[in-house]
């Protein structure tokens, strides 16, 4: 039996502590533990990556998407239009702003929001759309960004599971107004610690999250607006900035790593693997396979010595804390099917040949 971890961070640690451990080193010697000029730069190459003339390190992806919208001017008695299909962070960039989240179904082939579902749901209250590119593909954007310019609305991306991810060649991010992304550690682009970011090409609406980040001030003690301490720490810009180096090589393993799943799994019993919409260039953040079997298959995985992962169980519109929202089961079918039906695989770039061929095999055997 081999033992596959869902993930193996270890490993990528491993494979670049000779040029992590300076860099933290070199923060801890300038003493520049919050901001400074490991992150300054590590923003600067980030931004430039993913076509953004400003980018700001923040503390997590959840802050940066209560910045974007914040920015926005969005707040109480504004509705945010946002898939029930992702992790709830993404609503609470609309929740922290005071706003209600309206909650949408999602596409059955790509997972993402469904753009032909947008337009119904929005009323003179809806000031934004939020596209989030899940699991590492980009959202079908030009639609998106149809309806919004149609009736007057926002379209601010979630990418914090899409770095170096493209719509029709573009890299997400710029493809809004603003967009945020996630460092968590385990994402295709991790911290060591929280951290994220925020992207815009708008000056006017740069300065605004420059200054929602560091307490509504530009200058220091002079303060213009409303704003938190939503900064990034001095060894997170380091850490970034090493990675930032390999992100390219890693994704190419996660593609590569994602068609070797393919081939294995090709006419395995009733699973259907992921699939890279024309439109995009999928990063595989994370590889998401659907059978009404889940629950069995995953307890069968995990006897073999494989960790999975949930991604996501309980889609938002019947989480718990939205109950006064009034949604109910039935409300986004598509949604509540891919709850009940998605299975995330082992991805990771360190993954090897023999790792995917075993979990492969253990599915296959599983449905015969």
């Amino acid at each position: 039996m081999i033992n596959v971890p869902f993930l193996d961070l270890k490993a990528q640690y491993r494979s670049i502590k000779a040029e992590v451990l300076p860099a933290v080193e070199q923060v801890l010697e300038s003493a520049s533990f919050v901001l400074g000029k490991s992150v300054a730069e590590f923003e600067q190459a980030f931004g430039k990556e993913h076509g953004l003339r400003y980018c700001y390190g923040v503390s997590s992806g959840t802050d940066g998407n209560h910045m974007a919208l914040w920015a926005l001017g969005i707040g109480p008695g504004d509705e945010v239009i946002l898939p029930a299909n992702t992790f709830i962070a993404t609503a609470w960039g609309a929740t922290l702003c005071g706003a209600t989240p309206v909650f949408v179904d999602c596409d059955p082939v790509s997972y993402n929001i469904d753009a032909s579902k947008v337009e119904e749901k929005i009323t003179a209250k809806t000031r934004a759309i939020v596209a989030v590119h899940l699991y590492g593909q980009a959202a079908d954007m030009d639609p998106l960004a149809d309806i919004a310019r149609r009736h007057g609305l926002a379209l601010v991306e979630d990418c914090a599971q899409s770095h170096f991810a493209e719509y029709k060649g573009k890299r997400t991010g710029c493809l809004s107004r603003v967009s945020s992304f996630s460092f968590y550690p385990g994402k295709n682009l991790g911290a060591y610690g929280e951290g994220g970011a925020v992207g815009t090409n708008d000056e006017e609406l740069a300065t605004k999250l420059k200054m929602l980040r560091d307490h509504g001030s530009e200058r220091k003690y002079h303060h213009d607006t409303f704003g938190h301490n939503y900064r990034m720490e001095g060894i997170q810009g380091a850490v970034l900035g090493v990675k930032l180096r390999h992100l390219a090589a890693w994704t190419a393993a996660r593609r590569r790593n994602a068609e070797l799943y393919g081939k294995h799994l090709a006419g395995v019993g009733n699973v259907i693997t992921p699939k890279e919409m024309p439109y995009a260039k999928h990063v595989y953040h994370l590889y998401v396979i659907r059978t009404p079997r889940r629950d069995e298959l995953q307890k069968f995985l995990e006897t073999r010595g494989i960790s999975t992962g949930l991604h996501y169980p309980i889609p938002l519109h019947v989480q718990k804390v939205f109950a006064p929202l009034g949604y109910k089961k039935g409300d986004l079918p598509v949604t509540e099917r891919l709850a009940d039906e998605i299975l995330s695989l082992p991805m990771y770039p360190e993954l090897t040949e023999e790792q995917i061929a075993y979990v492969s095999s253990a599915v296959r055997e599983f449905h015969s």
